[in-house]
């Protein structure tokens, strides 16, 4: 079973990496871009079968490692 975790940063957390990549598509006449927020896609590969348990294991690895829960937000994605 597949699984994808996507880690973003919580609403009024600065985001200095999204502010670089925002000037630096300023800078290469990109100028439509109003703002960029950068965050993370996690792709697992598991060999859990039941999706109640998968989701309860991921939401254990967020918690513990994927996610900094303080200042960042995930979801989880069940690819079957």
């Amino acid at each position: 079973m597949k699984a994808t975790v996507h880690v973003t940063l919580k609403n009024g957390v600065l985001d200095p990496q999204g502010k670089a990549v925002r000037n630096a598509l300023g800078a290469l006449g990109f100028d439509g871009v109003k703002g960029v927020r950068q965050g993370k896609f996690i792709e697992l590969d598991l060999v859990e079968t039941d999706p109640a348990t998968a989701r309860e294991n991921l939401d254990a690895m967020c918690r513990q490692l994927l996610a900094n829960t303080v200042i960042e937000n995930y979801s989880i994605e069940i690819l079957e």
